[in-house]
């Protein structure tokens, strides 16, 4: 059976068109998109203002949110922040995360995105026991000896069977299982980046802290990424687009996690690879020291930069860095509030798309949830280190948030037309931060409180601020907090 949705104007081929007819087909997948339609056929959904592809956050650390408000009273640098965000990572286990990232993935819905890279890297007990496994005394361990999550309300809206009540032996990759969930729950289409973490500096054992960040050596992360694609291809089945919810990628955290004789390997793999990179001054120095050069170069060196490779911040670079990163057509997933709010620095966007890399965003830390706040913060931190206004088009703009995200993550989505996954966002043009902004202008003037409506798979998922299915999103974060024990 068909859904149709009739936007008032809608961004189609780059520009904006006026009665746009959007149908898709029982899969969530749009089978056609008109324009020129002058009124809502019977049955039509009607979405008023100016309706978007869903914004694409191509960067994430679902857990981070927490963290909101919480960082500011010293001030402190991004090391003294990191401390803190271990803390958080600490408190994680799979019951309380599905709980968390159904919040935030819920509120990443309600602030103008329906796709995200989620850059996942806590994947074990705290000891760094994989989740499943049994010491040596038989016991149950880390969360197979945890209590079962007795919620009615997130029983009920968890699609599949909880995390607590599965037996030890089918518990192995708890925490992707339950961000997957989350994901699914929500109705955010996600590409879970299963993140390879052995070091915790250049030549650096792994903390206590990290410890549950890693998997040994590097075969012992492909061995797991490997049974990570294998389960879910049978537990999360990639079909037609608009169905298709959950996809596996890998990424690098960074040239401090993982050494320079592994990085060669992820060239093996199929599909996206992300990697954090020169995201501050301090990585670049350790990596000159240990290798003598950038983690850029040391990446080429490896075999590694190409049009798979979506490089994270990318904020302290070289002209030469550039000129690789340009030349081999890169994702450049820019995170500019996140940046913004670790006093990171500004990277040079202008320059990477002018090379050739292509531009895309994510939020990171989730500092805001916003994705026209995020992208505007692309334009406004080029005019900050430029003195120049203009350097990226609104069209350029809208693009870096839609198919930029689309390109890094590879997912049929970022655009209106038949084939991709009917996922959208309908904006208000009325409101009193939007009134009088011209057609495409309203990527420089809206804000997250301007999404009326969020469809996914050809489903409101988010309708005012309010998510269908799953209520409201403060109550989400209520839970949130007290399955970490925090309060709020």
């Amino acid at each position: 059976m068909s859904t149709q949705f009739w936007c008032e104007t809608a961004w189609v081929d780059g520009a904006v068109a006026n009665g746009v007819l959007l149908t898709s087909d029982d899969t969530g997948t749009l089978s056609s998109v008109e324009t020129g339609i002058a009124s809502a056929p019977a049955g039509a959904e009607v979405a008023p203002g100016l309706t978007l592809p869903g914004g694409v956050n191509a960067h994430s650390h679902a857990f981070h949110r927490i963290l909101r408000g919480r960082t500011h009273g010293d001030g402190g640098t991004f090391w003294t922040w990191r401390e803190v965000m271990y803390s958080v990572a600490a408190k994680l286990e799979p019951e309380s995360y599905e709980t968390v990232a159904r919040a935030v993935f819920a509120e990443m819905l309600a602030g103008g995105y329906t796709s995200v890279g989620e850059f996942h890297y806590v994947h074990h007990a705290q000891d760094g026991t994989p989740y499943g496994a049994e010491p040596e005394s038989g016991r149950p361990h880390g969360d197979a000896a945890a209590n079962e999550f007795t919620s009615a309300r997130e029983d009920e809206s968890r699609p599949r069977g909880d995390a607590a009540g599965d037996s030890a032996e089918n518990r192995a990759h708890a925490m992707e299982r339950a961000l997957a969930r989350a994901a699914a729950s929500a109705g955010i289409r996600i590409r879970l980046l299963d993140t390879c973490y052995l070091t915790g500096a250049i030549d650096a054992e792994l903390s206590d802290e990290q410890a549950r960040f890693g998997d040994g050596t590097i075969d012992g992360y492909m061995d797991r990424h490997a049974a990570l694609s294998t389960a879910f291809a049978d537990e999360f089945p990639v079909g037609d687009p608009g169905e298709s919810f959950v996809h596996i990628g890998a990424a690098i955290h960074s040239i401090r996690a993982v050494p320079a004789a592994n990085l060669p390997r992820f060239a093996e793999l199929d599909g996206p690879v992300h990697v954090h990179l020169s995201e501050q001054p301090a990585e670049n120095e350790a990596c000159r020291t240990a290798y003598g050069t950038t983690p850029t170069q040391v990446l080429a060196r490896s075999g590694v930069v190409g049009p798979n490779l979506s490089a994270v911040h990318a904020t302290h670079l070289s002209e030469d860095d550039i000129a690789v990163l340009g030349r081999s057509r890169a994702s450049i997933v820019m995170c500019p509030c996140t940046e913004a709010d670790l006093a990171d620095g500004i990277g040079p966007a202008r320059e990477l798309a002018d090379a050739g890399a292509v531009i895309s965003l994510g939020s990171d830390q989730h500092v805001v949830l916003d994705a026209l706040r995020e992208t505007q913060g692309l334009e406004a931190g080029e005019r900050l280190r430029s003195a120049q206004r203009g350097r990226f088009s609104p069209s350029e703009l809208i693009t870096a948030l839609t198919e930029g995200g689309a390109r890094s993550l590879e997912l049929p989505v970022g655009s209106l037309e038949a084939g991709k996954a009917c996922d959208f966002v309908a904006l208000r043009t009325d409101s009193m931060r939007t009134f009088g902004s011209l057609d495409e202008q309203i990527i420089l003037t809206a804000t997250s409180a301007d999404v009326h409506l969020t469809v996914s798979g050809g489903r409101v998922r988010v309708r005012e601020g309010v998510h269908a299915e799953l209520g409201d999103i403060s109550d989400l974060y209520a839970q949130a907090f007290a399955a970490l024990g925090m309060e709020g």
